[in-house]
Parts: C-alpha cells; sequence; structure tokens
C-alpha cells in the first residue's frame, strides 16, 4: 500500500488531464482484471467475473485532482492562473507547482493584497522567467499545473501527501483487487476523471455499467483536526460509513450491509456526516433507474492542501472492509 501511495501521488493527473495516472493503474492492476476499458470520458473501467452475474458491483475512486490553468501571462513574465476545481487559495499559496511538461514555479499572492481581499485574481505563478517571451518558451494559455509531489511519513504510521483526494481511493481500489478470492458479482473498478468538478466520469460509467450497488472511495473530512467543529469522524478511528453528505443520502442497504461486513471481520468503523461536499456516490446512485449506493470514506485532514494527511490503520481498515463486500456481498 505503502508504495502505491507514493507512486500515485506523484502523478501528475490535474482534472481533465488524468492519462498519466490512468497508465499507471491500468499497469498495477492489468494482472487482476477479466477485461479492461478506456471510454471516451477517459474513465478506466476494470472487470471481474462474478460468481453471480445477474447483479453487478460498481466501486469507483476518482483519479483527478484540484489544480490551476494558465490564463494570462504578463509582459513581467509572471503567470496569472485560474482554478480547476474547489481551491482554497491560502492552502494552496506559497509552494512550488510543477506543469507537466516538468517545469517548475512558485505559487504567491501579490504582496500588497490585504487578508479580505485575497481571491484567485490576485494568485500568480513565478518560474523565474525575466519576460513574456522567455516565460512562453515553458508554459502557453491554457496549460495546467499543480502543486509538486509530497509523500512524508509522520508519527503513528501516518502519512502526508498532496492528492490524497482521492489516489488513497485509487491506491485502496488496486489493493482490494488483488487481494479478494472470489467475487460474489461482476465486479467493475472505476477510476472515474473530472470528479473535482461536478462527478463528470462517473456519470457516464454509471450510465455505461447501469449498477445495481455501487460504493464510491473518497476522503472525508477528519473532525479531530485544530478548528473543524460538529465533525463525528476521527484519524484513527477506522473506515468511515457514509451515513450522508451534501450531495446524497446513501442506501440503508449499503450502510447496513457494510455495517454488518465490519462487524463480523472485526473492523473498525465510524460513521461519517458530512455537512459539506460530495462524491461520485450520488452520480452513480442517479444512473438509469437507479442503483443502491453507498460510500466509504477515508478520514482525511486539510483536504484539497499539498498536505492532506491520512492514518495507514484508516486504509488498510478502508481496504479490508471493501474487500469484505467484493467477496461476500449484499446480504
Amino acid at each position: 500500500m505503502h508504495n502505491l501511495m507514493k507512486k500515485f501521488t506523484s502523478a501528475f493527473s490535474v482534472t481533465g488531464d488524468e492519462s498519466e495516472l490512468r497508465n499507471i493503474i491500468q499497469d498495477e492492476i492489468a494482472a487482476f482484471a477479466d477485461n479492461i476499458t478506456v471510454d471516451p470520458m477517459g474513465n478506466l473501467i476494470v472487470f471481474k467475473k462474478g460468481e453471480n452475474s445477474d447483479k453487478k458491483l460498481m466501486l469507483a475512486a476518482h483519479m483527478d485532482e484540484i489544480g490551476f490553468v494558465v490564463t494570462y501571462i504578463e509582459d513581467s513574465g509572471i503567470i496569472r492562473v485560474s482554478n480547476v476545481g474547489g481551491i482554497h487559495i491560502v492552502h494552496s499559496s506559497f509552494h512550488t507547482v510543477r506543469f507537466k511538461n516538468g517545469t517548475t514555479g512558485v505559487l504567491c499572492i501579490d504582496s500588497d493584497t490585504k487578508p479580505e481581499d485575497i481571491k484567485m485574481g490576485k494568485l500568480f505563478i513565478d518560474i523565474g522567467a525575466k519576460t513574456k517571451k522567455e516565460a512562453e518558451k515553458k508554459v502557453k494559455i491554457g496549460d495546467i499545473c499543480a502543486v509538486t509531489p509530497v509523500f512524508q511519513k509522520l508519527l503513528n504510521n501516518r502519512y502526508v501527501a498532496k492528492a490524497l483526494d482521492d489516489r488513497i481511493g485509487c491506491a485502496i481500489l488496486v489493493d482490494a483487487a488483488r487481494n479478494s478470492k472470489k467475487f460474489a458479482y461482476d465486479t467493475y473498478y472505476v477510476f472515474t476523471v473530472q470528479e473535482e468538478v461536478g462527478c463528470r466520469g462517473s456519470k457516464t460509467a454509471a450510465f455505461t455499467i447501469m449498477p445495481d450497488y455501487a460504493v464510491a472511495l473518497d476522503v472525508t473530512t477528519a473532525g479531530d483536526a485544530p478548528g473543524e467543529k460538529n465533525l463525528p469522524v476521527k484519524l484513527g478511528g477506522g473506515a468511515a460509513i457514509k451515513i450522508k453528505d451534501n450531495s446524497v443520502i446513501c442506501s440503508k442497504v449499503i450502510v447496513d450491509a457494510l455495517t454488518t461486513l465490519a462487524e463480523k471481520n472485526k473492523i473498525e468503523y465510524q460513521y461519517e456526516v458530512l455537512l459539506m461536499g460530495g462524491t461520485d456516490t450520488s452520480s452513480m446512485q442517479l444512473a438509469g433507474a437507479g442503483c443502491a449506493a453507498g460510500c466509504i470514506s477515508i478520514p482525511t485532514r486539510y483536504i484539497h492542501s499539498p498536505v492532506e494527511m491520512v492514518d495507514m490503520a484508516d486504509v488498510k481498515g478502508c481496504s479490508a472492509l471493501l474487500t469484505a463486500l467484493i467477496e461476500d456481498g449484499i446480504k
């Protein structure tokens, strides 16, 4: 799992350009698949035939991360950008960034900006260029970038990295595919695109698959970080079974099944009620005539920052719970 996390978080995969990570994931999971396809949106769909082909289980984790797109290059060589996905400007500022071609720079805020005036228009990237002409040799309008990779182990087997949202979900899907010894239903591991801008990839994939059951793997805010309030999930508290968020009320069928599996297999778990935000669960739930949909959430601190944090015990618990679902199905 450690190696998957490091490899996945190091990949360039900003929303709309997920091909680098998709290729890495395909290499990691190919030996455990019966069939692999890439749909027109760019979703990676990995199929494994089950014991009961009358039922379909769709599992989803998104490959994309938030980032920035170049909108203008000043005569001085300073690069102005806009957001791709939900950017918290303060969280991302004064950090190094990397473009797909390898060009690096620093992401900063205009120095004369008052705290109350911080907004996207005050953000810029400095790649060290002296002129617009020099900058344009490295970067052009429409190019995208993301904060540079960070991956570090802290105390108590906790890890920080950029883009654990949702590379950790992708790693758990691959880990479960490797560990599952049987498959209750025809199972589709779907690594989705463009979740950060409206769960777009999962919409098309779900309409293609038309699952009976669907479970997303995504991060959720750990309520034990300083300043967080009224959120029940804690880092190190176990796999989080989503009850609802701002986009979905999870199927009781899935919530009850995950709870039963966790208790049966002695997997530590906690319930999640997220007041804001959403996941691919919402779009899978509404595909076609609809399906029973839920989410296994990974407790995470400092989401949408360069230093997102997870506890490896939670990560392993989420993988064990997902593996149990794949093998035993919905009872």
